[in-house]
Parts: C-alpha cells; structure tokens; sequence
C-alpha cells in the first residue's frame, strides 16, 4: 500500500475536492444541502477557517480554504464535516464502521499565490458550466459566486462564453 503525504501548512490556503462514494449523486436535494450547510456550520464552531469559494455539484464539492495561522489541520475538519453530513443517514456500515456517503479520501491542493487562488477560484466557480448543469455560472443556486459577484470580486456576467482550459485557466 503506498503511503499518502498531505502538505500541511499553518494558516495555509486550499483547494479541496470531495466526492460521493460512487458518485452517487446525492447532494442535489434541498434536504442534502441543509445538511451539508449546517454540517459545515457545525464544524466551523469548533475548528474554525475561512470558506473562500465554494460550489456543490451533485456529487462532488470544490471549495477553498485559508486555515487559522496556527492551524495547519484541515483533516479533522473534513473528517468532522463528511461525520456530521452522514449522522441520521440510513444504511448499512462496512467493516471499517462507515457508511458508503463519501470517498475516503479527498483531494488537496495547496494554493501558492494570487495567481494560483484566482484559478483555483474561476475553476469552482465555472464547474457547474463544466459539468453542463446551467450555461452561465451565476445560474448555480450552490456556490459563494453570488456572494463575490455582490462583495464585487466578480462581474454578474463573469463566464459566460468562456471556455475552461486545464493548464490556462479561463479564456474566451
């Protein structure tokens, strides 16, 4: 088995993505994001960061955080995260007590500049278009665009006719 290293870093900046176990599409019912809100809020309380951008799709989440500077630990919070999502969620547990809601793992990225948070924050946010779920990006009900579009980060028609590119980020 190989051995997976994370880079923690106090008061670090990360891209996250997490998956559904399968990919079963369960994050697309108002009841599921309630959940995943106050399982969010819940987890904030008692390990606190900053939620820079967020989008959830109906089987994955991309997000981005910056951890207090005396904190490196963003295990702890998914892991409390992915508990308090599944508590009250019928199903069977496999032989390591989980429940078959989420990947164990998840994916991290340590965000190095302004340069690499503007495309890690433009990839969240143009994911919805990515996945054909609506055309324009302000169109997702689940992500904190709104929120940068009023905080003035973004323009209402950041996106639209834009193309993502893997190694570019956005272009027309």
């Amino acid at each position: 088995m190989s051995e997976y290293r994370r880079a923690y870093f106090s008061g670090g900046c990360y891209f996250f993505t997490v998956v559904t176990y399968d990919r079963n599409p369960i994050l697309c019912t108002p009841s599921a994001i309630a959940r995943l809100r106050s399982a969010f809020r819940h987890t904030m309380k008692r390990h606190p960061f900053m939620l820079d951008g967020l989008v959830i799709l109906p089987d994955h989440i991309h997000c981005i955080w910056t951890l207090p500077e005396n904190d490196a630990n963003f295990s702890i919070r998914w892991n409390m995260i992915k508990r308090y999502f599944s508590i009250g969620i019928p199903g069977p547990a496999n032989l390591r007590r989980e429940k078959n809601i989420w990947q164990r793992r998840f994916w991290e990225h340590c965000i190095r500049d302004e340069n690499d948070f503007e495309k890690c924050l433009d990839y969240i946010y143009f994911n919805p278009v990515k996945h054909g779920y609506v055309k324009h990006p302000l169109d997702w009900p689940c992500s904190t665009l709104k929120r940068d579009v009023r905080n003035g980060m973004y323009d209402a028609h950041w996106g639209d006719g834009y193309k993502q590119n893997e190694e570019n980020g956005m272009r027309e």
